[in-house]
């Protein structure tokens, strides 16, 4: 199956990283939404790609220097907040698999515990998330709090060239490897395949683009506009 993966939701047509980009997405029918978490200065998780403010929303500042009241104080584009990632599982409820990328080192085991906190509570399963990270490391940190039996898919991200695809299935048992478009190559897919890992590619928008990774062997593809692909794959 080719996997069409909302890149931060729907974000070609509404705010990145929002309920309505993630709305969006469920509406047009991803197979898996994806998006990126850092911790707060009051300790919550939330949903935001930058280390700052900056870029996505009316404030300035960075992430771990303020609070989540003044984090919600934002517009996120359209009159939308800066969500939590309890309010976003909560939302989403199982419907559609997630992909959630750590993007600081405290990440790890607050993201792990309220994964298990909405498995045992909500309608998920603990196959429907999907971790990842450029930072390796971290994703060796979050294993060691996955609960005993969990079967959580780990994604490394990858920009460039992998040096040693044998040695992240070995360290981190990835369930995929997330490359850059700028990097697939037929030698990487095969070396992927060979060690039993999917291979996902961000971030293709056109329909051109996806036929051409489908035929090389893609498994699955980050979009902007998951309904372009939708309608074609």
């Amino acid at each position: 199956m080719f996997l069409i993966i909302g890149h931060r939701g729907a974000s070609g047509y509404e705010p990145e990283n929002t309920l309505l980009s993630f709305r969006k997405a469920l509406d047009q029918n991803a197979d898996m939404i994806e998006m990126d978490i850092f911790k707060c200065k009051t300790g919550e998780l939330v949903v935001i790609h930058d280390s700052t403010v900056d870029r996505t929303t009316n404030g300035k500042g960075k992430i771990q220097d303020l609070t989540f009241n003044e984090l919600r104080a934002l517009d996120a584009g359209k009159g939308e907040k800066i969500p939590a990632l309890d309010e976003v599982l909560n939302m989403l409820n199982g419907k559609v698999k997630i992909n959630l990328e750590l993007k600081g080192e405290d990440t790890a085991q607050p993201v792990c515990d309220l994964i298990r906190e909405h498995v045992n509570e909500r309608r998920w399963k603990y196959n429907d998330f999907y971790i990842s990270s450029f930072n390796h490391r971290l994703l060796q940190k979050f294993i060691s709090f996955i609960p005993k039996n969990a079967a959580i898919n780990i994604c490394p991200l990858i920009y460039g060239i992998p040096i040693d695809l044998a040695e992240l299935k070995t360290t981190l048992n990835a369930y995929s490897i997330n490359i850059s478009a700028d990097f697939n190559d037929p030698d990487i897919i095969e070396e992927a395949h060979t060690h039993g890992m999917k291979v996902f590619v961000y971030v293709v928008n056109t329909a051109e683009e996806a036929l051409k990774l489908q035929s090389l062997g893609i498994d699955g593809v980050f979009t902007d506009y998951p309904d372009r692909l939708q309608n074609l794959l």
